[in-house]
């Protein structure tokens, strides 16, 4: 499946364009486009179809992330593995929505009008005044959408992905 072209096709090193509605994206309670949770590691780079980066396996071998090759940082956008197998990604730029289409930078406000009032709060274990706000998908997949969001009640950062790696607070430590 070709990327949207808000996006960049996988292979690509330059950073996405937002989408003209803000509403893009292959994010899915799913997984990522082609990439669907539970897929093999090894078996990744094809559904992407193009190169990633394989970031802390040397520290972490049955926890680690890889990342295309177009992200600066791997909190910009990076998939996480879990014993050999794809169990969450996530995002902290402005420019990626997450499923439903909710962005880094959107209120509190504007992302429980976005998701009709679904998201669950729950105080942030490191920001004071912050926030997760998180929902279950619904019949979808066995997975869950949180965002973290920032003393001011603005989303910092998104993430997708099976229990319990996707409440993971500190990624794979």
């Amino acid at each position: 499946m070709p990327a949207p072209a808000s996006l960049p096709s996988p292979a690509s090193t330059a950073m996405p364009a937002p989408a003209a509605d803000g509403a893009d994206t292959q994010a899915s309670f799913a997984g990522y486009g082609d990439v669907k949770f539970g897929i093999a590691a090894a078996e990744m780079e094809k559904a992407w179809g193009g190169e990633l980066e394989t970031l802390g396996k040397d520290a972490n071998p049955s926890c680690y992330f890889m990342a295309p090759k177009w992200v600066k940082t791997p909190a910009e956008f990076a998939f996480m593995i879990g014993d050999g197998k794809f169990v969450r990604y996530g995002s902290d730029s402005t420019k990626l929505a997450a499923p439903g289409g909710g962005k880094v930078g959107m209120t509190v406000e504007e992302l429980q009008a976005l998701y009709h009032d679904a998201l669950q709060s729950t105080p942030h274990k490191y920001v004071e005044g912050g926030h997760y706000l998180s929902m279950s998908a619904s019949g979808v997949a066995p997975s869950k959408l949180v965002f973290e969001t920032d003393a001011a009640g603005k989303a910092t950062a998104w993430r997708v992905g099976l229990s319990p790696q996707v409440d993971y607070v500190e990624g794979c430590s």
